[in-house]
């Protein structure tokens, strides 16, 4: 799959549109953001795009694939997206290596030190604090060779030397991917070619 397409695609909550006339392909290998006032409907598209949730009106078509094999094709890293507090670092990537493929070049261990999570290899995620939890959401999302990466708030809770790690986890691993970043705060989606401003939309 290589593009993600919405036609005259609108969602709404009981009778208020959260945006609606969507028309736009996003293609492989490029990079887009979704921008907007809180509530303009970032995080609503972005479950869309996963096939989390359904549209109100309009269609969606993943290229060669419905939203039950679109699932393979995406990778999704979220604020609200819950990981296993029960599993240790190293024990959740292994279970996510069960349904989302990771890259080969990289063993679990040196994706476990290049988020500096080393020190936490066997510990809990229920131990995690707010920043470390993001900093794993973004990993098993980077590292899985789905080719759409989907990024919501990517950098929420997360301090300086997090959003560094961000970028460099972007560059080093991502910029061949087809990557949608909802956000309202440049520095996550600096490296995005296309924005499009859901407010235009209502």
């Amino acid at each position: 799959m290589k593009q993600i397409s919405l036609i005259d695609a609108g969602k709404r909550f009981n009778k208020d549109w959260i945006f609606q006339s969507l028309n736009v392909a996003f293609e492989q290998g490029q990079h887009y953001a979704l921008i907007g006032n809180n509530g303009s409907g970032k995080s609503t598209l972005l479950q869309i795009l996963s096939g989390y949730t359904t549209l109100s009106k309009g269609t969606i078509e993943w290229n060669n694939a419905d939203s039950q094999t679109a699932y393979d094709q995406i990778s999704i890293a979220a604020p609200y997206l819950e990981l296993v507090e029960e599993l240790t670092t190293i024990e959740h990537f292994k279970f996510h290596a069960t349904f989302k493929s990771l890259v080969d070049t990289l063993s679990i261990q040196e994706m476990i030190q290049l988020i500096g999570l080393e020190n936490a290899t066997h510990k809990q995620i229920r131990y995690f604090s707010s920043g470390m939890k993001q900093r794993l959401k973004l990993a098993l999302a980077i590292f899985s060779t789905s080719p759409i990466l989907l990024l919501d708030e990517p950098c929420s809770n997360l301090d300086k030397e997090g959003y560094a790690l961000y970028k460099q986890l972007i560059q080093q691993y991502a910029m061949h991917k087809l990557i949608i970043v909802g956000s309202n705060d440049p520095e996550e989606y600096a490296f995005c070619t296309q924005q499009i401003n859901l407010m235009d939309y209502k």
